[in-house]
């Protein structure tokens, strides 16, 4: 008879790593060091949380920092100064996915924002797919990747911030199978994702992105290679109008989402719905000096925004004159049957395409 082979180790003392939800880190920890990094990360999403109801900021810091600490990976930032001068994008991009799996899991990471992920995803119901969706955005953007045309842009919109607008959803106790509400709240995470490709096209441009889809930039005669030059301004200019009035539309929809929602989270979602549809008339409003600062909003003109938000929520959402034109069901066609979105082939664009 052959004799089994030895261990390394008796089989009796092998043990799967315990499930320890948060890492195993006290939840109270993991919320304040998430509310430190939406403070510091972004002012306007800071202060439209302040508006939820206590469980519903907490989870939304939760989520907030994973995602923000994701995008400093994916960019190579806060892994150290070799990590982020000398490792390879998708070798980030595949630390994230790991990280994330194990939070997932309810294993422990040994970082506190994904231990935050594991924290929120437990309470809220995220699964793996959704968390691949928001993933798969920065990995298009760690490919420098451009869309080709509108269709290639709201896929890159859905990954980018209408994924993430799901899980807001499902933060706000909306239901896995209320497809209505989950599309709602996609759409108004495209909007979001439209409205700062505008603002910060020039913010992209010097980081070697652009996001604005190729067929668009030929139809304006704009070369691809630097449409940042100041002799194309002015088409662009008209090509920030363009994706304003798709976010407008997407926006739209995306109110129609609080309808469902506590009196709390309709006043801190239309509040930074507002926020970003004033942002976005800033960029139109500049016109080609649109690039030349990046737009901000002042503090009052947030408060400003937030108060109209508050009147908002006390009424009914008017019925959409406009439907999105691709709709959450139809990206998760694409994006499940036809896998990743392929990169922009190099060659030119034959005239009749564009006519």
């Amino acid at each position: 008879m052959a004799r089994r082979p030895r261990l390394l180790a008796p089989s009796r003392i092998l043990r799967t790593t315990p499930r320890q939800i948060g890492g195993g880190r006290p939840r109270p920890s993991l919320v304040e060091q998430a509310r430190e990094s939406i403070n510091t990360g972004s002012a306007s999403h800071a202060l439209a949380s302040k508006l939820f109801d206590k469980e519903t900021r907490e989870r939304a810091w939760l989520l907030f920092a994973w995602r923000r600490r994701c995008n400093d990976i994916a960019g190579g930032r806060g892994m150290g100064s070799t990590m982020a001068d000398e490792s390879d994008p998708h070798d980030r991009i595949e630390a994230i996915r790991v990280l994330s799996l194990r939070a997932l899991d309810g294993q422990p990471t040994a970082d506190v924002a994904f231990d935050a992920f594991g924290q929120v995803s437990m309470e809220a119901g995220l699964d793996e797919q959704l968390a691949d969706d928001v993933i798969e955005g920065f990995a298009l953007d760690a490919d420098r990747w451009q869309p080709r045309d509108q269709d290639d842009l709201l896929r890159y919109c859905y990954h980018t911030a209408g994924a993430a607008g799901v899980m807001m959803a499902r933060i706000m106790r909306v239901d896995r199978d209320d497809n209505d509400a989950l599309d709602r709240a996609c759409d108004m995470g495209i909007a979001f994702r439209l409205i700062d490709i505008a603002r910060d096209l020039a913010r992209d441009d010097a980081l070697g992105r652009c996001h604005l889809p190729v067929h668009w930039l030929a139809e304006a005669g704009i070369p691809a290679q630097r449409p940042l030059d100041p002799v194309w301004r002015g088409q662009l200019a008209q090509i920030a109008v363009q994706l304003i009035a798709l976010a407008d539309i997407y926006a739209a929809a995306g109110r129609q989402v609080t309808t469902g929602l506590s009196f709390r989270q309709r006043w801190a979602v239309l509040s930074i719905a507002n926020i970003f549809a004033a942002t976005g008339q800033k960029v139109i409003q500049r016109g080609e000096k649109a690039w030349d600062k990046r737009i901000r909003l002042s503090p009052l003109g947030k408060l400003t925004q937030v108060t109209r938000a508050l009147g908002q929520a006390l009424r009914s959402q008017p019925a959409l004159e406009e439907w999105p034109p691709l709709t959450r069901g139809q990206i998760l066609i694409a994006v499940r049957m036809t896998g990743p979105i392929p990169p922009v082939p190099m060659t030119p664009l034959p005239d009749e395409e564009l006519e």
